[in-house]
């Protein structure tokens, strides 16, 4: 708490506010000092830099991260919107990732005073194993979050160095330092799921147990649908993440963030824990539809449910 700053995150982020704007950099910022938590980040780089397994994780990603891209091909393959993005499936094929999409991308995404100049980005997610990550919030969790961020990493690049083979110009980004672009956002657009009330994305087959990463193209892909699976409905009346929560930090309700009404995390009550324990991640671990084959099940139901509703209508 002595490196907290006297600026709330809330405030940073806008909760209460009515009237939109754009995002600033809370966390995880690629530079640290450009913010004022930014001794914060790096006091928790120091505490996991102590676990010889944390500073290992951390440095492999970095190999995959400064890992050369392929040069720009001169010819430009042709394809059309659909086949762009049906070719995305390879890649599921090939288990570098386990979900992808895409999206038109918008202003509202981009973090203030950064400026993206290309018009599609691919989102791309990587599963958890469960047994490690509903150890949360004891190390093992931590190293699976690290683990899955470098698959993550290496997805997004394995994408990108295929788009410019093809003699597209692509950008891999990769949480949870994704710089310009906010991935949550993107990634609800793309059909990823819903947002839940513990500030996480919830996937009807996978939960919120997976990571994010993400390639900007100008490729003309085409965009895939959003996904309304009943989730904001049930997380309404579920409570399990909220009482699951040491620091108290997830809202009971849906709170003003930018002029928008969203499920929200309170920043200030969050971000002490997260860092005394290298990362928490328990509220994506209680998530009963991060269980593996609970999901599917449930967005069935939800599905019969609101079928049952609408005919009753």
């Amino acid at each position: 708490m002595a490196v907290f700053p006297e600026i709330s995150g809330n405030d940073v982020n806008g909760l209460g506010e009515e009237t939109p704007r754009p995002v600033r950099m809370i966390y995880w910022a690629p530079n640290p000092p450009d913010i004022p938590h930014g001794d914060l980040q790096m006091y928790f780089y120091g505490q996991s830099a102590k676990v010889p397994a944390f500073a290992e994780a951390r440095a492999k990603r970095q190999e995959v991260l400064d890992a050369p891209l392929p040069a720009v091909a001169p010819e430009i393959v042709q394809n059309s919107p659909e086949g762009w993005t049906n070719s995305l499936t390879q890649f599921i094929e090939s288990g570098d990732c386990e979900l992808a999409g895409v999206a038109e991308v918008r202003g509202d995404w981009i973090m203030e005073g950064h400026e993206i100049t290309q018009s599609r980005v691919i989102v791309l997610g990587v599963v958890h194993d469960y047994g490690e990550i509903s150890q949360a919030p004891d190390p093992a969790a931590g190293l699976e979050v690290m683990a899955q961020y470098g698959r993550a990493a290496a997805a997004a690049k394995t994408v990108a160095g295929w788009l410019r083979e093809q003699g597209w110009d692509a950008e891999p980004i990769t949480g949870p330092m994704s710089g310009a672009l906010l991935m949550i956002p993107a990634a609800l657009s793309a059909g990823f799921g819903e947002l839940g009330k513990h500030g996480s994305i919830i996937n009807p087959t996978y939960g919120s147990s997976f990571r994010l990463s993400a390639v900007l193209t100008n490729a003309p892909f085409a965009p895939t649908p959003a996904v309304d699976a009943g989730i904001d409905g049930f997380c309404a009346s579920c409570k399990i993440c909220e009482d699951a929560c040491p620091p108290e930090a997830i809202f009971q309700e849906k709170q003003m963030v930018r002029g928008k009404s969203k499920w929200y995390v309170n920043f200030d009550k969050c971000l002490p824990f997260f860092n005394q324990t290298h990362g928490c991640a328990i509220c994506i671990a209680v998530c009963p539809w991060s269980r593996p084959g609970v999901g599917p099940n449930l967005a069935a139901k939800l599905a019969r449910r609101a079928e049952r509703l609408e005919n009753e209508g």
